[in-house]
């Protein structure tokens, strides 16, 4: 298994992502597409953060705690004009 490592949103801007998905099955996509609209509603309403594990294009996993500000069709978009590719995303929590 490989190590998570933990980051700083900032530091997203500096990580190349591939345009492979990362989940293989659709239970698992629409489960991360609940989850991404949830923490959506807690960040814009309440200001509260969630974890945010994703894959690189290295293959490397990184998690961000962070507030999700919108979820659009391709990306979420974070503070500080950052994005992140849905289909990079593991998991939220």
């Amino acid at each position: 298994m490989k190590t998570v490592e933990i980051i700083e949103k900032e530091q997203i801007k500096n990580l190349k992502f591939c345009r492979k998905e990362v989940l293989t099955d659709e239970q698992s996509k629409k489960r991360r597409g609940f989850d991404l609209m949830r923490a959506q509603a807690l960040g814009n309403l309440l200001k509260n953060k969630v974890n945010i594990t994703f894959r690189t294009e290295d293959e490397k996993l990184y998690q961000v705690n962070t507030t999700v500000w919108a979820v659009g069709t391709d990306f979420v978009s974070l503070k500080s004009d950052t994005h992140i590719p849905i289909n990079a995303i593991l998991e939220v929590d």
